[in-house]
């Protein structure tokens, strides 16, 4: 599972990178516009937090993206099929 888990994280921390730095945003800003920590906000874009889905929600509202869209990546980058269990 740990391997998974880290998998889902890493997926996470390029698609979140890559919407805030398309914006050119810098990471103290967004994450002060939202009320997060800038360590917040750097360890989910490093892969090393498992954000809780608020905080996912929170920085998708950040970046101007719905919700749905990071999900909808998600699942194209890990399938569809991908549990954190097993």
């Amino acid at each position: 599972m740990q391997d998974k888990k880290l998998k889902f994280q890493n997926a996470l921390a390029k698609i979140i990178k890559k919407y805030r730095e398309n914006l050119q945003l810098s990471m103290t800003k967004t994450s002060d516009e939202i009320g997060l920590t800038k360590s917040i906000w750097s360890n989910v874009e490093a892969g090393r937090r498992d954000p809780q889905l608020t905080t996912i929600w929170r920085m998708a509202e950040a970046l101007n993206v719905p919700l749905s869209q990071i999900i909808t990546e998600l699942e194209t980058t890990l399938g569809k099929d991908f549990f954190l269990e097993n």
